[in-house]
């Protein structure tokens, strides 16, 4: 293998461990387990669940985390 083999072969692998906004791993974890979830979950359970949630006790409280999230982003689109 020649030097610029084995710098293009070193440089390739440490991009690889690149972390970050574009995080690999948090990439290849996030689509694992929606493959997952895909062919073993249960996609009405879960509606319901978040229905319940809602329409129940904690919607006041899913209602106020929605309205800060709204609030912070027009405040850093306003930047």
């Amino acid at each position: 293998m020649s030097n610029t083999e084995a710098s293009t072969e070193t440089n390739t692998k440490a991009n690889q461990q690149v972390e970050g906004e574009g995080s690999y791993s948090a990439t290849h974890r996030y689509q694992k387990d929606l493959k997952q979830y895909q062919e073993q979950g249960d996609p009405e359970r879960a509606a319901q669940r978040a229905k319940q949630a809602v329409e129940g006790e904690e919607g006041k409280q899913l209602q106020q985390a929605e309205d800060e999230a709204k609030r912070r982003g027009q405040q850093i689109s306003q930047k």
